[in-house]
């Protein structure tokens, strides 16, 4: 049978399952044998799948629906981008498959953000920037973080304070001081973004920046930056010296 199908385009090898395929045609086996580099991005998509649809992959193939999650999103970019809800909409991805997928585009992406960035400490805002870009310009709930440091500036951990556009109601001073003074943080950097896009703080952004600042420093907590993270870029309190 193998020697049969070794005969074929990949093309015909559309309705046959992969466990099926020449083994130096499947996507495991060809990563294994020649790197991940080697793979096309919808073969890494289908080892990400592992299976496809009906009775051992036989109506459509791992590598079928792989494609099939390209078209919808055109590239990987676009699948960035994509919810579990969304993704599970696509014929033969269900809510498990759609997970997978999901979980691997975070680990990337988090990857990057560590790549591009400090995993331990800051040194300039710049720094912070690189790092959490990856992590926050593509979600599409606003979302308030605090990074907690300690007296050199390395990292203790970072909180999801709130979700939500930003308000004062949402992001009290009280709750962040809390949670700095329990950690014993020496500084802490605030950090939201902007799904619409445009990283410019609008005027609750300042106030609330404002209000924070103060209620640091009654404590003796210094604030080195507020990071507003964006598609297009990213705004530094600190460096257009708001702070």
């Amino acid at each position: 049978m193998e020697q049969k199908l070794a005969n074929f385009n990949k093309s015909e090898f559309k309705h046959i399952p992969i466990n099926k395929w020449p083994q130096s045609e499947r996507p495991r086996e060809k990563l294994l044998k020649l790197g991940s580099e080697a793979l096309s991005d919808s073969e890494l998509i289908a080892i990400l799948l592992r299976t496809g649809t009906g009775k051992n992959g036989g109506s459509a193939s791992a590598l079928d629906l792989a494609k099939s999650v390209l078209l919808c999103y055109e590239n990987l970019c676009g699948l960035m981008d994509a919810s579990v809800n969304e993704l599970s909409e696509i014929k033969g991805i269900g809510l498990a498959k759609a997970a997978q997928l999901v979980a691997a585009i975070e680990l990337g992406r988090r990857a990057v953000s560590q790549k591009n960035g400090s995993n331990t400490s800051f040194k300039c805002s710049e720094e912070v920037a690189n790092y959490y870009i990856p992590l926050l310009k593509d979600l599409k709930n606003e979302q308030f973080r605090l990074v907690l440091l300690n007296v050199k500036n390395k990292i203790i951990k970072e909180v999801l304070v709130s979700q939500g556009s930003l308000t004062s109601s949402i992001v009290h001073p009280r709750e962040v001081l809390k949670i700095a003074i329990k950690s014993s943080a020496a500084s802490v950097i605030f950090l939201h973004n902007h799904p619409s896009g445009d990283p410019e703080p609008s005027i609750d952004d300042i106030e609330i920046t404002n209000r924070l600042c103060k209620s640091c420093a009654i404590v003796g907590i210094q604030v080195l930056d507020h990071l507003i993270v964006a598609e297009s870029g990213y705004f530094s309190f600190r460096q257009k010296n708001m702070i």
